[in-house]
């Protein structure tokens, strides 16, 4: 009997820590953070800025009869700068800069000039992660060391996810890319990227926000 009790009583104290860290990271989905995802969830992304086409980058449409040819790979900086431009952000984007290799041209521009824009840098994935749920543009950014080699951007959507989950794989986000995805991890759209995302957050990835006016 005593030792059912003391088996019931240690559960009893082991519930609350486990419980807990399957508690939301980094605040609730706020009603600004619904509309964000309203706006990535009707993006069409899945079928729209497919790599391999010339697309138009406010659209994702295809706008060549043929696959191939120049500024033709991937899209994730035009995806980027044409949900910025629908909330009314601006970030670097044709004309100013040709498609081709923008979005290492992107992370330079927020990290130099961004600032001029309404953009400011976070410190970590919480923050990050925070900041979508309240609805504000979040974009995390790799620049490629290897400046004739593409990087990487995405847009930071909000998520309900653990402090677990989020240490272990990132930011919920949505990108185009060479895997198109209205909702995807940190860790899985940047794995072509290495060293970009790492677990914990102490990889090559920059995040970015701005605020949002929403009606």
């Amino acid at each position: 009997m005593f030792g059912a009790m003391r088996w019931w009583l240690i559960g009893l104290l082991l519930a609350p820590v486990a419980a807990a860290g399957d508690e939301p990271c980094c605040g609730p989905i706020t009603p600004h953070g619904r509309q964000l995802e309203q706006l990535l969830d009707g993006s069409g992304v899945d079928h729209l800025w497919l790599a391999g086409w010339h697309i138009d980058w406010r659209t994702g449409e295809t706008d060549r009869d043929a696959p191939g040819g120049p500024e033709a790979k991937t899209h994730c900086s035009a995806f980027a700068a044409a949900m910025a431009e629908r909330v009314r952000a601006y970030v670097l984007r044709p004309p100013e800069h040709r498609q081709e290799l923008l979005a290492n041209a992107q992370m330079r521009w927020l990290r130099d000039q961004g600032g001029e824009q309404g953009w400011h840098a976070l410190d970590s994935p919480v923050e990050a992660q925070a900041a979508a749920n309240r609805g504000e543009l979040v974009l995390e950014a790799f620049e490629n060391p290897d400046p004739h080699k593409p990087g990487h951007i995405a847009i930071v959507r909000p998520s309900d996810k653990s402090r677990v989950a989020l240490d272990q794989d990132g930011p919920q986000e949505s990108q185009a890319g060479e895997q198109n995805a209205i909702s995807v991890t940190t860790a899985t759209g940047f794995r072509h990227h290495p060293g970009a995302w790492m677990p914990g957050g102490g990889g090559a990835l920059r995040y970015y926000v701005h605020a949002l006016d929403w009606p």
